[in-house]
């Protein structure tokens, strides 16, 4: 019988495992399906400061997860997390907060209490920031939060940040400073050696773990929540030889992500009463929210060739390392809606070094999704419909995303400097080329060395091979030609949110009150990005490291 038992351990739950075991009279439990990463352990594919390979690698990912971005397209893999550390231990290490406003708004949503006043003090505790002091930043906190020297910026990279400057975007210190828009050296949670470092290192560290009243089980699936009445009592458990047994607690977390811990709370009988009833689950409590409001931010890409001497001298450096904040500027949209991250290099192999990036995403989307159940069984994926595009604003602003990536490589003294510039995305096509493999391995090496040799029939040979018939003169001519591209090439940023959001009780879309508590139940939280009223301007595991630091802040 634990005080507390945590189901799921990403970014959200090593930091209450971490911060509720801080009471000595408190037992806390950490359930993981995934294995165990520690400082000792973490393979150098994670470890590094370039995450290129470590998203790719399936032994990192639930290996059969997929989604479907827009209605046009199919479903297609989506790569999340499935070790101790979750997203923090394969993403790309951006540490931005987003928009004050974006915490405003979570108020005017019905998440009481929930405004940017009081998330900020939660946002300093979580970081110890090297580069700036004052009253936004924090000097104390487990995750180490800095920014690349700019000698360490790739000729693309500084290319970029000077077109920019020339459109009227000028280079600012602080990403996490006064928001504005303009050009910023990318803010990242990296150690003093400059490696990864995920909330199962910089929140469990050794003397975490040492604590007797904490025990971390991992490679152990949870089944569902178990319930006496509506009091939350504890979980049913799978471990990785398929045994099963249960664990019971006074108070249970979930904290499994946007996608799975709706799926565990309907699987639980928490959700949409005729859902749960098609699927023959006994209702504990209604509630018609339970993965509805499903966000995302809808990404898009425009690349160019690169010639050796734009390529980056540094090749295991970072690749996110600026990125662009503009406001669109349609109506009912917010100041900085609109985010392009200028990346040094598009992938991890051979290929991608050389290519730049603009990879662009709608920093405040309005379109919404929904996580259902297909099966009641917890080894059978939840159906995840983004519906990414449905809201035409977000339509029409990564259209602009094109458009404005197009113009800004045109700069003439930046164009002098690249190859042919064309439109990209991480498509599942990308994606297949890219995984870790002889036969791609063989691929991409060929088509690197022709990308090299072709001179004069480079921009041919990147018509046939990679964007297959698409130029970007075409989609700028062509609305139309632009639409279909935008709406079939959409992806995400591997940001799911909201879908057990924050809210009143008598909100019937809402799932969870302002401290987390599941409404309709007793003894049971959720504390992930699912609690979410709508999704910040910012990449959402620093947003969620908060949300915990500030959840465990409330249970203790």
């Amino acid at each position: 019988m634990f005080d507390y038992l945590i189901l799921g351990g990403g970014s959200a739950g090593c930091v209450l495992a971490a911060r509720l075991s801080e009471d000595a009279r408190r037992t806390v439990c950490l359930v993981e399906a995934g294995r165990n990463l520690s400082q000792a352990t973490l393979p150098p594919d994670i470890r590094s400061r370039y995450p290129g390979r470590a998203y790719l690698d399936t032994r990192n990912l639930w290996q059969a997860l997929q989604a479907r971005m827009s209605a046009p397209a199919a479903p297609r893999r989506y790569e999340q997390a499935r070790l101790l550390g979750g997203g923090s231990a394969i993403n790309a290490l951006m540490a931005n907060r987003g928009a004050p406003a974006d915490y405003d708004e979570w108020e005017t949503l019905g998440a009481a209490g929930w405004n940017w006043a009081t998330c900020l003090p939660f946002f300093r505790k979580l970081e110890h920031d090297v580069d700036f002091d004052g009253p936004l930043h924090g000097k104390h906190g487990p995750l180490r939060v800095t920014r690349a020297p700019r000698a360490r910026l790739s000729p693309f990279v500084r290319g970029v940040i000077d077109a920019l400057g020339r459109r009227g975007y000028p280079l600012r210190a602080d990403q996490n400073g006064a928001w504005e828009d303009g050009t910023f050296v990318g803010t990242l949670g990296v150690s003093a050696s400059g490696e990864r470092i995920p909330t199962s290192v910089c929140y469990l560290d050794d003397s975490v773990r040492a604590r007797r009243n904490l025990t971390i089980v991992t490679d152990t699936q949870v089944e569902r929540v178990l319930f006496d009445g509506a009091r939350a009592t504890g979980a049913q458990l799978i471990h990785h030889d398929g045994t099963r047994d249960s664990i019971s607690a006074a108070r249970v977390i979930v904290s499994a992500g946007a996608i799975h811990s709706p799926a565990l709370l309907m699987r639980s009988g928490i959700g949409p009463a005729d859902e749960l009833a098609a699927h023959g689950i006994a209702v504990v409590a209604a509630r018609d929210g339970v993965g509805r409001n499903l966000m995302e931010h809808p990404s898009i890409a425009v690349s160019a060739f690169l010639p050796p001497a734009a390529r980056t001298p540094f090749p295991d450096e970072h690749h996110e390392q600026a990125i662009i904040r503009y406001s669109s500027g349609l109506p009912g949209t917010p100041r900085g809606d609109m985010h392009g991250a200028i990346l040094s290099r598009s992938g991890w192999h051979s290929v991608g070094y050389r290519l730049g990036t603009m990879f662009f995403w709608v920093n405040k989307s309005y379109s919404r999704g929904r996580v259902t159940l297909a099966s009641p069984h917890a080894q059978q994926e939840p159906t995840v419909e983004f519906s990414m595009l449905s809201d035409a604003r977000d339509l029409e602003r990564l259209k602009g995303a094109v458009r404005f990536g197009a113009q800004t490589l045109a700069d003439p003294a930046l164009a002098a400097t690249l190859g042919p510039r064309f439109p990209s995305s991480y498509s599942p096509r990308v994606a297949a080329v890219a995984r870790p493999g002889n036969w791609n391995a063989l691929q991409r090496g060929l088509l690197s060395g022709l990308l090299d040799v072709a001179g004069p029939l480079r921009p041919a040979l990147i018509e046939r091979v990679i964007t297959q018939g698409m130029t970007l003169d075409t989609l700028l001519a062509d609305d139309a030609a632009l639409t279909e591209f935008v709406t079939q090439s959409v992806g995400g940023t591997w940001h799911p949110s909201g879908t057990c959001r924050m809210g009143a009780p008598s909100d019937p879309l809402a799932v969870t009150g302002p401290d987390g508590a599941v409404h309709g139940v007793e003894g049971l939280t959720v504390c992930d990005a699912s609690v979410m009223p709508s999704i910040p301007c910012a990449n959402t595991n620093v947003p969620t490291i908060m949300i915990a630091e500030r959840i465990a802040d409330t249970l203790k």
